[in-house]
């Protein structure tokens, strides 16, 4: 096993909570176990601070010349070249990541060893302001559609950041291009079924405090937080795995687990998404059943 020495331990990274660069690497040497399964295998996206969250930071999807031999790199194509991306399955890669200023870990919905066929689908809910009543409702209306009426497996995170993302389990059978245009018709009845409430639009003026159902980063080269990653906001939020039973809880919120606190919450042993490898599914099935749903939705309109 190889050392990390983690530099500048008292380097302030959240000014207004007393955050330190030492802080954070205890905090990512400590998640590890549970962080990695979801490290393992997946192109990294690196989001970097090197002076802390008041100075704004930079995302990194080419590891650095420096970045030592045994850290793990896999090259894959992008439109005009090729990435040449860190891959972390061990400990000592995210301690260095870490002590290179990495607050936050973005992950591809794929692994390297199939890079065009995702084993997720994505829906990121993006409130307006800071409405977490109208995420909650949201992600029970996904539900609803892509799990007990398309009967996919459906499971729930919060970002640390606004919003929940809601995720499909996906065997690798179908590519991007057609992974994301299922999610985008999902995404586009619900809001035709749900004018006032929801759009796709990513215009903040086009919005009209609606929630976004974003489904594009369902492609090729898009990133997603990994979960129990750090966000780069003051209080060090998480992103945390949930059951869905607890989006009942009115207490909870996007930022509710952080640094401080999500140890409490794993020594309770439960792991809401334990099952989630052994429930990949293809979508064929489903996109039949959902082109079918559109089209008595629309005959029923236009009577």
């Amino acid at each position: 096993m190889k050392t990390i020495e983690i530099t500048h331990e008292d380097k302030i990274m959240f000014p207004k909570t007393g955050i330190k660069k030492g802080d954070l690497a205890k905090y990512y040497e400590k998640i590890a176990e549970y962080m990695l399964p979801y490290l393992k295998d997946r192109p990294l996206t690196l989001h970097r601070f090197p002076e802390g969250i008041s100075i704004k930071g930079f995302f990194q999807k080419n590891a650095s010349n420096y970045f030592p031999d045994w850290i793990r790199t896999v090259k894959l194509k992008k439109k005009d070249g090729w990435v040449n991306h860190v891959i972390c399955d061990i400990p000592e890669t995210l301690a260095y990541l870490v002590n290179h200023n990495t607050i936050t870990f973005h992950v591809a919905l794929c692994k390297v060893d199939n890079p065009d066929h995702p084993d997720r689908l994505i829906f990121d809910l993006d409130p307006p302001a800071d409405d977490f009543k109208i995420v909650v409702e949201g992600a029970k209306s996904v539900r609803e559609l892509v799990e007990t009426t398309l009967k996919l497996p459906t499971f729930v995170m919060t970002t640390g950041s606004k919003g929940l993302h809601i995720v499909v389990a996906l065997n690798r059978t179908e590519n991007f291009d057609e992974v994301r245009a299922f999610a985008k018709n999902i995404a586009q009845h619900l809001c035709i079924k749900h004018p006032n409430k929801y759009t796709v639009s990513m215009q903040k003026d086009q919005r009209e405090g609606k929630l976004v159902i974003d489904y594009i980063r369902n492609s090729y080269g898009q990133t997603t937080v990994c979960p129990f990653s750090v966000r780069a906001i003051e209080g060090a939020p998480l992103a945390t795995l949930l059951s869905w039973g607890e989006l009942e809880d009115k207490s909870l919120d996007s930022k509710t687990y952080t640094v401080q606190n999500i140890f409490d919450r794993l020594m309770k042993g439960e792991n809401p998404w334990a099952s989630f490898e052994r429930k990949g599914i293809s979508i064929e099935s489903a996109k039949n059943q959902l082109h079918e749903l559109m089209e008595q939705y629309h005959e029923k309109q236009a009577e």
